[in-house]
C-alpha cells in the first residue's frame, strides 16, 4: 500500500531511491575494506611466522 505523495512523489521517491543507493555503496566499501586489512594481517602474522 502506498501512500498519496501528490506532486511530491518524485522528490520522495528519488530520495529514497538515493538514499538506498547510498548505503548499498557504504556497505559495499565497508566490505571491500574489511577483506583488504584482513588480507594484510594475514600476510604480516606469515611474515611474523616466518621470522621464528
Amino acid at each position: 500500500m502506498m501512500p498519496e505523495l501528490g506532486k511530491y512523489a518524485f522528490a520522495v521517491l528519488s530520495s529514497y531511491g538515493v538514499s538506498l543507493a547510498l548505503l548499498v555503496v557504504i556497505v559495499g566499501q565497508s566490505i571491500h575494506r574489511s577483506r583488504r586489512i584482513k588480507r594484510q594481517l594475514t600476510q604480516i602474522e606469515e611474515r611474523r611466522n616466518a621470522k621464528d
